[in-house]
């Protein structure tokens, strides 16, 4: 055989073995590719008794779950039935759905009655009709000018947080309660109190020590904010908080128009960033947490692109579905390179990711 000959015949087998180098399978994944990988993930992932993560308790398995159903797995395929089934043995006689003894009562139920919301079969309505009651129940309530009026947290006698009362208000909105509900409106005074905004609506001590529109943790028992503090005392506004706080004004019935909107959207167009999660330090602390956040509240907020603080505009769906497909594992989880707040376990992480995407469509 020719040196010629070989060498075609050569070229011909290296190709046939060689990994794929074309044009499309260069291409990158679309929304739909790295729904189904993280479909496929979670399916093996899911643990005898329909449960998900080593993490005890419904409120992981119910974010799973949550996300399945919004990622087009129907609720009657068996991975979904046997998670009900597995959330649904939480379910307590004063109508929340929650571990014995558990301190995190307002987010399994929550959360719980995020995924039940998804569901058609009548008895999960009933579920949720009686744990709407109980998150009412545990809301903070007494004397309006106290700090903590309105707002959810680690059970009655706990510090009420941004975090726990933006998680109650998707629940009870998703539950079919409207802005009207009194539940509603003493949420909204919480979370207008956890904004950094001088207004008639926020009078705490920190509104105007630094004035920049975001939201932090919370403004009750002193204030804290998880992204830290100003040289004057101002408790810094971060990306996770502000669209969590921005999206719950929305659920609570403001309109675009108000004060607290305008600088709360005007703090998302400054701080417009998918590499991080913004005034976080670390960085990428609670990274998914905020997609999920990000994506929620953008829809929310109904508009298509967010201009930034050099005046470019921004696809945001298709950027975040960029970010997604970018930071994907090969076995189709996504986990959080910085473990703070369970951001280490890839069921959870895939969970918010997947449901990140779901804002995408």
């Amino acid at each position: 055989m020719s040196r010629f000959a070989f060498a075609s015949v050569f070229s011909i087998f290296v190709s046939a073995i060689a990994p794929a180098t074309s044009a499309a399978a260069e291409a990158p994944a679309s929304r739909d590719q790295l729904v189904e990988r993280g479909v496929m993930f979670l399916r093996t992932m899911q643990n005898d008794d329909g449960s998900f993560s080593p993490e005890l308790g419904p409120g992981i398995t119910s974010l799973v779950t949550t996300s399945l159903l919004r990622s087009g797995v129907p609720e009657n395929d068996p991975l979904i039935a046997k998670a009900l089934q597995y959330i649904e043995n939480f379910a307590q006689e004063d109508g929340g759905i929650y571990r014995e003894g558990s301190l995190y009562r307002n987010y399994e139920t929550s959360l719980a009655m995020l995924c039940f919301s998804e569901v058609k079969a009548e008895r999960f309505a009933e579920y949720n009709k009686r744990a709407q009651n109980f998150v009412k129940s545990i809301q903070s309530d007494g004397d309006p000018s106290e700090s903590k009026y309105g707002g959810a947290g680690y059970g009655k006698h706990k510090r009420p947080d941004l975090s726990n009362t933006s998680f109650m208000i998707d629940a009870l909105k998703a539950s079919g309660l409207d802005e009207d509900d009194a539940a509603m409106k003493r949420a909204l005074i919480f979370v207008s109190r956890c904004q950094n905004l001088e207004t008639h609506h926020n009078t705490t001590p920190h509104n105007n020590k630094i004035g920049d529109g975001g939201f932090y943790y919370t403004c009750a028992a002193g204030g804290s904010s998880q992204a830290g503090t100003v040289e004057n005392g101002g408790l810094r506004s971060y990306g996770s908080m502000t669209y969590a706080g921005l999206k719950s004004l929305i659920y609570a019935g403001v309109e675009k128009d108000d004060p607290r909107v305008k600088a709360a959207t005007e703090w998302i167009s400054k701080n417009y960033d998918l590499s991080k999660n913004p005034g976080m330090t670390p960085p990428k602390d609670g990274l998914y947490y905020y997609y999920h956040t990000f994506g929620k509240c953008l829809s929310a907020l109904g508009e298509k692109t967010i201009k930034d603080a050099n005046g470019k505009e921004h696809d945001w769906r298709a950027e975040l579905i960029e970010t997604m497909a970018k930071n994907q594992k090969k076995n189709g989880s996504w986990v959080n390179e910085s473990d703070r707040w369970l951001e280490g376990d890839a069921e959870l992480v895939t969970a918010y990711a997947l449901l990140s995407l779901s804002y995408c469509q």
